[in-house]
């Protein structure tokens, strides 16, 4: 971005930097003819060299410095300096030249940082006059040293910040596929299950029924070997969404049947969680089940981490239109710190969006409260009708 655009958009910087330039031009013209010998149609021109690169600091510091520095050894060579003025260069002039050597440092490249420093000391050096020369190449050694140290510990803040949000992006990331990798497998061992049991009846039903046309076993025959190759590649399609490292649980999935039996296991831990499940389990199917166990579990597992000692209240409510889960608890205890964002809170979204439903986070004063609803479809018989 140009130096007109930043006015253009209004940058509080530039209008700034205009202010404090056009301030020095005014000092630097009317006190010019105070050290050096300038003739008085030269004279603004000569105090612009010295204010005006102030300008580009923003937008190309080492135009500026290369503009300054320039106008430094020339203007010495054009016009001598009065006897009561010991410097060969104005007060608004060496500010500028300071201001362009600092902004150099401040964001240019370690070589050009670095030949700036010894340019900018060599004309200090070779300048000034001798009693002081060793100090102003000594003050721009320092100058150059102290910002760029300072820069060095920003950037390094500014990296170390990155890093710690680009690990917990990765963390969120993780979790969200360790949790769809859950689903996957929670998916197989549903389907599984029922494409089993259809596999296994379509095979037996020449046993079972007598005097089956042959043109019917047939027909059986294709619909086992079709269930048995998606069974197949189901289970292929779990072994490569399951990471080398998970260990494979033997253990079928857990429904919203063994929701009492997780309620109590964690009053037994010590939550004082008070529950209720209104509502027959015999409408909510294998997967919308299992999704309800799990955000459940996760509900109880964040409260008991991030509020140890509160209270906790879990509702179920089972209709045949759905699963509604609401868990409450209290955010009093001292120790209180709410769920990260993106963790077991995307985990537990990602769960209920497989399965059609939604999770919804409420953290008001004193209690926090995640609200899930699971739509289900009740459960059919081979024959079409409700079982």
């Amino acid at each position: 971005m140009g130096f007109v655009e930043w006015l253009r958009h209004g940058r509080w910087s530039a209008w700034s930097l205009v202010a404090v330039t056009g301030i020095l031009f005014v000092v630097a013209w009317p006190t010019l003819f105070l050290t050096h010998e300038v003739p008085a149609a030269l004279a603004p021109i000569v105090a612009g060299l010295a204010a005006l690169p102030l300008l580009l600091v923003l937008v190309n510091p080492l135009l500026a410095w290369s503009i300054s520095a320039a106008s430094a050894v020339l203007i010495p060579l054009f016009f001598d300096r009065l006897e009561s003025w010991n410097y060969p260069w104005q007060v608004v002039h060496v500010i500028v030249l300071l201001a362009s050597i600092v902004a150099v440092a401040w964001t240019r490249p370690l070589p050009v940082v670095v030949k700036v420093w010894l340019a900018s000391a060599l004309l200090f050096l070779v300048a000034m006059p001798g009693h002081v020369d060793g100090g102003w190449a000594f003050g721009v050694t320092a100058i150059v040293f102290a910002v760029m140290l300072v820069r060095w510990l920003v950037l390094s803040r500014r990296q170390v910040a990155q890093l710690e949000e680009e690990g917990e992006l990765e963390r969120a990331r993780r979790t969200v596929l360790q949790e769809r990798t859950r689903i996957a497998r929670d998916l197989h061992d549903v389907v599984a299950h029922h494409m089993s049991m259809v596999v296994v009846s379509a095979q037996t039903a020449p046993y079972r029924h007598a005097d089956v046309p042959p043109s019917l076993q047939a027909e059986f025959d294709t619909i086992a070997a079709t269930g048995r190759q998606a069974l197949n590649e189901i289970r292929g399609l779990l072994s490569v969404l399951r990471s080398g490292s998970e260990p494979v649980e033997l253990a079928p999935a857990p429904t919203i049947v063994d929701l009492p039996a997780l309620f109590t296991a964690t009053q037994r831990a010590g939550v004082p969680l008070t529950w209720r499940i209104d509502g027959s389990a015999e409408w909510v199917g294998d997967l919308v089940g299992t999704a309800a166990y799990r955000i459940v579990a996760e509900c109880l597992a964040n409260a008991a981490r991030h509020a140890p000692g509160s209270a906790v209240n879990a509702e179920v409510s089972i209709t045949v239109d759905g699963v509604g889960v609401e868990i409450r608890n209290g955010m009093t205890h001292e120790s209180w710190e709410p769920p990260a964002p993106g963790l077991g809170i995307a985990g537990m979204r990602e769960r209920a969006a497989a399965v059609g439903g939604m999770v919804a986070i409420h953290d008001t004063e004193g209690e926090f409260v995640v609200w899930s609803y699971l739509p289900c479809v009740r459960p059919v018989s081979v024959t079409g009708c409700p079982a």
